[in-house]
């Protein structure tokens, strides 16, 4: 058997090196500051680090220490404890999010607060949504307490799928409140962890408190997380793409160090969102040098050994529109032909403070296409079929051949959306656009979108853990 794979590189390993060298130097001269005074008195006690005040500075043996320390592979499992994928051992996996403020509608592109019913539709929505391999925070419900937001959101997420949840608080003091909940529902997460915290240092070269906390609490509860530095190009990052990979890069690796300094061994999956930033709009948004940097990141990650979390193309566009399409288009095929690991945030558009039903079906579609792009195809003997093309000849038809009949039903792409219509049928049909029938699939399949069996259950069960939560607050 001799499958063909399409592939994307961008550096050799001589410009590998260069990035690792780039980051080692500012992780040793330039240092980072360390906002929690327990990290900066672990780090002093090491003697790995040079410890200023809260500047840390790091020699390159730590480094690599952190590296070889962590390991390459995370397997992840479903909310009931199935296996379900290794991040880091197989194909690109996606997820859906990321906490967005408004809910657009997919009737109309109407903005809405983000409430409990928007982030349950849009979960069971995701779930029977085969592509979509974890869920991550869709949104910030705006129709609760703010100081209880991130527990029912969390609830609600973990009611309405069975999917692996990409985790997103915004309070720090309600962190590990989701967590005790999560195991008051599911038992102990760590045996068999569906669950995967998310974190973002603050560029430049700074591990906030609200991070280093939360990074804790999750090592000390055996569960995986994402580091991902979000950077503004020209912002908060130089605007030069090798700039902001090397000062993004020594960010994740000081990140790297400490987590594996709590606990050698700690499972972290490394990113970076790289975002421009407009100064005459005052708009952040995502470059064709931005999936240049997702790449970059990757092939680092890949040098490495470690896990992989890239950018989803989110944020762009007005709703399931030509401006999201081309950058989500762009962002997954590239992603998909690296050794990515996790994709995390589909859906959002308007700058990432809406996220639309439409919008992450239509992403579906794209993401079925490049992975089907990304499998290549199978060239041998058996398939080149030279027995059938010598049988047909010169004018025949390969309608009634026996591959043609095999392979017809699954032989290429058909949407689950969009109906392939000769110009007679559609004009029969009324002339409808695309985005008319996206907008109606979206609306029959959320509809038809069950909740799990034990939704209300888990519901109910969570509520009145929340209540106890809130009451003792």
């Amino acid at each position: 058997m001799n499958n063909t794979r399409p592939t994307l590189s961008l550096m050799d390993e001589d410009q590998i090196r260069q990035v690792h060298a780039f980051a080692l130097q500012i992780l040793s001269e330039t240092g980072v500051r360390v906002d929690s005074p327990w990290a900066v008195d672990m780090l002093r006690r090491s003697g790995q680090a040079q410890v200023e005040e809260r500047t840390v500075r790091f020699p390159a043996e730590t480094v690599e220490w952190a590296i070889r320390s962590a390991p390459s592979r995370i397997a992840i499992f479903d909310r009931q404890g199935n296996p379900l994928f290794t991040l880091g051992n197989d194909r690109l996996r996606f997820g859906v999010g990321v906490t967005a403020l408004y809910y657009q509608r997919p009737e109309d592109d109407g903005l809405e607060p983000f409430s409990r019913t928007h982030m349950q539709r849009m979960v069971r929505l995701v779930h029977h949504l085969p592509r979509y391999d974890a869920v991550s925070t869709l949104g910030i419900l705006r129709d609760v307490p703010e100081s209880a937001a991130d527990l029912y959101a969390s609830l609600d997420m973990l009611a309405n799928t069975t999917k692996p949840l990409v985790l997103l608080v915004s309070e720090g003091a309600n962190f590990d409140h989701v967590l005790d909940m999560f195991e008051h529902l599911c038992g102990r997460l760590a045996e068999k962890p569906f669950v995967i915290p998310y974190f973002n240092p603050v560029s430049p070269l700074v591990l906030n408190a609200d991070t280093l906390d939360k990074m804790k609490a999750t090592i000390q509860r055996g569960l995986p997380f994402i580091l991902s530095s979000y950077s503004m190009a020209g912002a908060t990052t130089p605007i030069t793409p090798a700039g902001t990979l090397s000062l993004l890069l020594a960010e994740l690796l000081a990140g790297l160090i400490i987590s594996q300094m709590l606990k050698p061994g700690t499972p972290v999956l490394l990113g970076m969102l790289p975002v421009y930033f407009d100064m005459r709009t005052m708009v952040n948004f995502y470059d064709p040098q931005s999936m240049l940097l997702n790449l970059a990141c990757a092939e680092m990650m890949a040098h490495y050994h470690l896990p992989h979390c890239g950018t989803s193309g989110s944020g762009t566009g007005w709703g399931p529109d030509l401006i999201a399409a081309d950058t989500y288009w762009m962002n997954t095929l590239t992603s998909v032909l690296t050794k990515s690991a996790l994709a995390p945030f589909v859906g959002d558009t308007l700058t990432s403070k809406a996220i639309s039903p439409c919008t992450l079906v239509y992403i579906h579609e794209v993401i079925e296409q490049c992975l089907r792009f990304a499998e290549g195809f199978q060239l041998d003997e058996a398939q080149a079929v030279l027995d059938e093309i010598a049988k047909v000849g010169p004018g025949g038809s390969f309608l009634g051949v026996p591959s043609t009949r095999k392979n017809f039903r699954n032989g290429y792409y058909t949407s689950a959306v969009f109906p392939r219509f000769t110009m007679e049928k559609w004009q029969a049909e009324g002339q409808p656009s695309a985005q008319e029938v996206l907008r109606q699939k979206t609306i029959e399949w959320m509809q038809s979108a069950p909740a799990p069996e034990d939704s209300q259950a888990l519901t109910q069960k969570g509520e009145a853990f929340i209540r106890r939560v809130v009451k003792a607050q």
